[in-house]
């Protein structure tokens, strides 16, 4: 450690402490000091100043009338700290600093305020160290001769102001810094090049200097807490002292602002809730993508895609669970689509449950083919929402710059057209632009806004299909299907206007008003005496509702249907990779009474474990494999032994064939569902058929 030139002054006593100060944290600190008489002779006051302890240890005669204190004891026992401000407390530790680092002398002008009043004083300040080690703080004072209200006041607010105020030279040696500014820099001696980090902005702040003699710029500046923003006010002046030109500057800490307009400026291009780019971000990334596109060399040509993305069910899981799982939800969709795409390929969020990818490669078709792999396969997964278990695919689609559009809202418009069409093509689909799309959307479009007034309307009705039992060709059953009757277009069937509930989000409202029609319609069958299963198609996305088992219980009871009155057809699909979910829905429904038939097996995710470990009371072989080339037929033969073997019921679809009828009654099949016997009727002709008025065919 450095010693101070005045460490060992032959005129200064050794300073000892008679007592300790109970105030004090430093156990060995000096407070009650002896003297020697020469120096309480001096006019000019001087006392030693303990900074870590806020305590004069030593004063002479003059120092205690400036303090007015009685005695050197009284004067030690003063705690100074008491109701000193913060920015002289940084003041001091500054001096100590310094008088530590390269033995500093300061000359300034102090205000002290001994019992409240005010006395100004020009003091010299200098290190002295104690008899345990620590700096103190020599101070020589003298009363200032022409010591003016303003001067007093402009001192004090030099010492206070938090404007960091500097002088340098003009080659920029630091001349004076103000308290604030002293707190800033990294080490005393600093120059201003290395104050400022960007080298341009500084180049900049001396140009306009020297053009006008003044300057100011929102600068980085390097400080003792790391790179912040400055404002910095620059301004030529003559020196105080020497004459000489010098570079006054001012600075004011605008980090917060600057934090503040950034954080403006990235929530204007981002999406809040999943950080991703935003619509508008998206906008101006694609301006640089087409300027790629456009720069490319003819030997590597580039192309560019816009590749929008929508959720297939999102709406589901969002009016299921509610919308903090569907955020979540969202939350993590938007982690793996990140990553799925390569590192300069921009995925955006364009709100809701929509995402928009942009790429340029030489080949953006079958980039985006790969990337739409990536999708599927990280999708695939479960996502985990709160201890809640979700599943969804996506549908995309895409558009090619330049092929399919100039500009970008055109060529968003083309993949919003590609990506219905995926929709309408059974949703988790890749579909591209194709001229004519926009026509066929304009018609989808329409229907979309005539289902929804159809729900408003009640303008679907059930239609049934009957069951007939092998031998004595009875009607055992019947399956309920949906029918649209349209206004201007009369009956509409299911495969028309399906898709389109599915992609609008209008399925979950539609199968559960098919399923209470069903109910109801079954619950006046039964008090007439009919007693026949009537079967209902489950929708996945009904199949997924968390509240599905409370709103079947509700339906039962509201319409007093029987329960073993109704048969649920769940398919295949709706099983696949849902954890123990689908054991609990079927279980419960099997507890409120319901059957369980599955519906289309064979043609799907086949799994005879199903078959062991869930409640199904029926299985329906897919018409595919009832209306199979005899070479074929094995399969369905195995279907019906297994069935045979599991004990389950075996129910025929699609059967139109006298040959196919005595074929399947041959090898066990007991229940016929087709238009051999009929096809799918209004109730009226359904009854008909029942009481006999309309006959079965032969």
């Amino acid at each position: 450690m450095p010693k101070s030139r005045r460490s060992q002054p032959p005129s200064l006593p050794q300073l000892l402490c008679r007592e300790r100060s109970p105030a004090c944290p430093y156990p060995q600190a000096p407070c009650a000091p002896v003297a020697l008489d020469p120096l309480d002779r001096l006019r000019a006051p001087v006392w030693v100043f303990d900074i870590d302890c806020r305590r004069v240890v030593w004063a002479n005669q003059a120092a205690l009338e400036v303090w007015r204190a009685d005695s050197r004891e009284e004067l030690a026992a003063r705690d100074l700290g008491a109701d000193m401000s913060a920015t002289v407390a940084a003041r001091l530790a500054q001096y100590q600093a310094d008088f530590e680092s390269h033995d500093a002398v300061f000359n300034e002008q102090w205000t002290l305020f001994p019992e409240g009043r005010p006395v100004p004083l020009q003091m010299q300040l200098s290190g002295w160290r104690l008899p345990d080690g620590r700096m103190a703080m020599l101070c020589e004072g003298r009363l200032p001769e022409t010591a003016t209200p303003e001067s007093l006041r402009s001192v004090d607010a030099l010492l206070h102001t938090p404007m960091m105020i500097s002088l340098y030279t003009l080659d920029g040696r630091p001349l004076y810094r103000n308290p604030a500014a002293r707190a800033s820099v990294r080490r005393h001696d600093e120059p201003l090049a290395d104050r400022f980090g960007e080298a341009p902005a500084l180049a900049r702040l001396l140009k306009s200097l020297e053009a006008s003699g003044e300057a100011t710029l929102t600068m980085a500046v390097r400080t003792a807490a790391g790179e912040r923003w400055h404002e910095v006010s620059a301004r030529r002046r003559l020196d105080a002292v020497s004459g000489e030109p010098v570079l006054l500057l001012g600075e004011t800490d605008v980090t917060p602002l600057k934090q503040s307009e950034a954080q403006a400026r990235f929530l204007s291009e981002h999406d809040s809730l999943t950080q991703l780019p935003n619509r508008a971000a998206a906008q101006a990334h694609f301006r640089g993508l087409a300027e790629r596109v456009r720069r490319a060399p003819a030997e590597r040509p580039l192309k560019a895609a816009v590749v929008l993305i929508d959720l297939d069910r999102f709406k589901e899981v969002n009016d299921s669970w509610g919308h903090a799982a569907g955020d979540e939800l969202l939350v993590q969709v938007a982690e793996r689509l990140r990553g799925s795409v390569r590192h300069d390929d921009l995925v955006a969020r364009f709100g809701g449950d929509e995402f928009l990818i942009l790429l340029a490669a030489p080949d953006p078709r079958r980039e985006v083919a790969r990337i739409h792999a990536r999708i599927r396969d990280r999708l695939a997964r479960p996502f985990d929402l709160t201890g809640l278990q979700a599943r969804v695919s996506a549908t995309i689609g895409a558009s090619v710059y330049p092929d399919d559009g100039d500009d970008f809202e055109r060529l968003l418009q083309h993949a919003d057209l590609a990506m219905y069409r995926g929709k309408a093509d059974g949703r988790d689909a890749l579909a591209f632009y194709e001229s004519g799309m926009g026509a066929s959307q304009q018609a989808r479009t329409r229907l979309e806004q005539e289902l929804r007034q159809a729900l408003v309307r009640d303008e679907f009705e059930l239609f049934y299909q009957p069951r007939v039992s092998a031998g004595e060709r009875r009607y055992v059953g019947a399956e309920a299907l949906l029918r649209w009757r349209h206004p201007e277009r009369g009956w509409v069937l299911p495969g028309e206007f399906i898709p389109v509930c599915e992609a609008a989000g209008l399925m979950r409202e539609l199968g559960r008003r098919a399923f209470e029609m069903a109910a109801r319609q079954q619950a006046a069958w039964w008090a007439a005496g009919r007693r026949l299963k009537l079967s209902v198609n489950l929708s996945p996305g009904e199949f997924e509702d968390p509240w599905l088992l409370d709103e079947i219980e509700t339906v039962l009871r509201e319409t007093g249907c029987p329960p073993q009155a109704l048969e649920i057809e769940i398919t295949e699909s709706m099983l696949v990779g849902e954890g123990d979910r689908p054991t609990r829905v079927l279980e419960g429904m099997r507890a409120q009474g319901l059957s369980i038939a599955l519906d289309d097996f064979g043609i799907g995710y086949s799994h005879l474990a199903y078959l062991q470990r869930l409640p199904f009371n029926t299985l329906k072989i897919d018409r595919s494999f009832v209306q199979a080339p005899p070479h074929e037929r094995p399969l369905a033969e195995a279907i019906v032994g297994l069935c045979r073997a599991m004990r389950l019921h075996a129910v025929a679809e699609g059967v139109e064939t006298e040959a196919q009828r005595c074929w399947l009654e041959q090898i066990g099949v007991t229940e016929f569902q087709g238009w051999l016997f009929a096809p799918a009727l209004p109730r009226d002709a359904f009854e008909a058929l029942l009481d006999g008025r309309q006959s079965l065919p032969a």
